[in-house]
């Protein structure tokens, strides 16, 4: 498994699902469609895209093979018709599909942008994520092939999360940092790190699921507004015409007039133990016990502000495996008996109320991004004052999404991380959840889960509903040893003013966007 030296980006990897609902009839093509973004996108080499806000900007410049549907299925996108079969899927590619530069889309851009991410040069943290380690792609006439070295249950669904690059960009990457090389219907024609990315559309696009460049806004400017009060003010203001909010504002859109509503789920708010050599979540017992000092109903009211649900699983919906995988599989909320695992492990109560153990207090950093909202930050504290009556010394460690990977992977100083990770596909997982450590691997924590990882290399190879249930007992069998901890089923409210649109696992179907009466 690659290195993902974005592995703490996945915690934004998918932020919506859904469909955007017109406020009124269109109005006209022209004008400026404009989006709150929470944080900088970073560089926007498709083969970089780790953070959801990343991958939420690349999609309105390119295209993927299929798309999901509104129901959770598979849809075209660039390819027209595909064939599947256990380990490798033949994609028919559209014939009029061209690149922003006005070359045509061709089976070699496709199959070169997969082999680009798997090549180990690269050094992609998407692989093993997004493409699936050792697979491969293989151009044809008008068609291209990707295969596995083994039996891929995902192989098909895999593809809607590959950004296809082509044109001048597959020559030369180097124009990806700052600019796009899709076949979307938009080209950044502007990058203001920190403030605002500009796109301009192509009146030339015309094989979009929801409409042809000529039914298009002229121009899509997705602004940067870390503070949501600040995108709530924008957004009243007529300044913006969609934002998300998952803070207190959130209530306040609910309640104002004139603002379009659509509630999504964006996956689990969850936290992991790290399980490296001399860390107190090395022990399972600990782990538990941690695990039981914490009453997750009340942890999951304000980590979500009171607008969350009960965590059912670890992949954001709509699932291809549906199911609950968290219910009666977690440690459950019992003071007591953490206590009596404590003392019985050896933990013992010192003079000022932490417990020592040959020497050494329990002592934890908690891990937690600051721009996650208040929610976060109080989830923190509850968390730490939980843990403190239990008898860890906890120190919080705020930073930013930005600088969270680096603590995860690089630095390391850190014992347990508020992490909400939420992805598509299981499978996308596994080198987060197994396998090599940081920083040598993506398993940030430290991960050593045998039952784990005997089912998922089962369930790779095991399409359909087999599969499913074997995806769903691997889930479960991390929440058991409490490897990590789902607290709540996150949702998200994206408002929309004077403006329509849609978004599927957390990207744009940038053919949908349409500006309304006022827009």
């Amino acid at each position: 498994m690659k290195k993902a030296a974005g592995a703490a980006a996945l915690a934004l990897l998918a932020t919506a699902c859904g469909a955007g609902t017109p406020e009124a009839a269109p109005t006209s093509t022209g004008g400026t469609f404009t989006y709150a973004i929470p944080a900088d996108p970073g560089v926007l080499d498709p083969a970089t895209g780790v953070l959801s806000v990343t991958n939420t900007v690349l999609s309105i410049a390119y295209d993927t093979l299929v798309r999901a549907g509104e129901d959770g299925g598979i849809v075209p996108g660039l390819a027209e018709k595909w064939d599947v079969k256990p380990d490798a899927v033949t994609f028919t590619l559209r014939k009029d599909v061209t690149c922003s530069d006005g070359s045509p889309v061709t089976p070699e851009d496709v199959a070169g942008t997969i082999n680009h991410i798997a090549d180990p040069d690269t050094k992609s943290p998407v692989y093993g994520v997004f493409v699936p380690v050792g697979m491969k792609a293989e151009a044809g006439d008008g068609t291209v092939t990707l295969s596995t070295p083994e039996p891929f249950g995902f192989i098909l669904e895999s593809a809607r999360s590959i950004f296809i690059v082509c044109g001048k960009g597959v020559e030369d990457r180097s124009l990806l940092a700052r600019g796009t090389s899709g076949s979307g219907p938009y080209v950044l024609s502007e990058a203001a790190p920190g403030d605002h990315y500009t796109f301009k559309v192509r009146r030339d696009y015309a094989w979009g699921s929801s409409g042809t460049g000529a039914d298009l806004p002229e121009q899509v400017v997705l602004k940067v507004v870390p503070n949501e009060q600040t995108a709530a003010n924008l957004l009243v203001a007529g300044t913006l015409n969609g934002a998300q909010f998952l803070g207190p504002d959130r209530a306040r859109m609910e309640s104002t007039p004139g603002i379009g509503q659509i509630v999504t789920p964006v996956g689990n708010g969850q936290f992991f133990y790290h399980q490296g050599d001399g860390r107190p979540g090395a022990d399972p017992v600990v782990r538990k016990a941690l695990t039981q000092a914490l009453n997750l109903t009340e942890l999951g009211g304000i980590a979500s502000g009171g607008t969350g649900r009960p965590a059912t699983g670890l992949v954001v919906e709509p699932r291809a495996c549906p199911g609950d995988t968290v219910t009666g599989h977690v440690p459950a909320f019992d003071e007591a008996a953490a206590a009596a695992a404590l003392d019985a492990a050896g933990w013992k109560p010192g003079p000022d109320g932490i417990r020592v153990k040959d020497g050494e207090r329990l002592s934890l950093r908690l891990l937690y991004a600051t721009t996650r909202g208040p929610g976060v930050q109080a989830a923190a504290e509850y968390m730490a004052a939980a843990w403190k009556k239990a008898g860890a010394e906890v120190k919080l460690n705020g930073v930013l999404d930005t600088k969270l990977s680096e603590s995860l992977n690089v630095t390391q100083d850190w014992d347990a991380v508020w992490l909400p990770i939420t992805v598509t596909l299981p499978s996308q997982l596994v080198g987060f959840l197994s396998g090599p450590a940081a920083p040598k691997g993506a398993n940030f924590a430290h991960l050593d889960n045998d039952r784990y990882t005997e089912l998922v290399t089962e369930a790779n190879g095991t399409p359909g509903e087999e599969g499913c249930a074997l995806w769903g007992q691997a889930e479960s069998a991390l929440f058991e040893s409490a490897d990590l901890v789902p607290v709540v089923g996150n949702t998200t409210l994206i408002a929309t003013k004077n403006a329509a649109f849609r978004m599927a696992g957390g990207l744009f179907d940038p053919s949908s966007f349409r500006l309304t009466q006022g827009g």
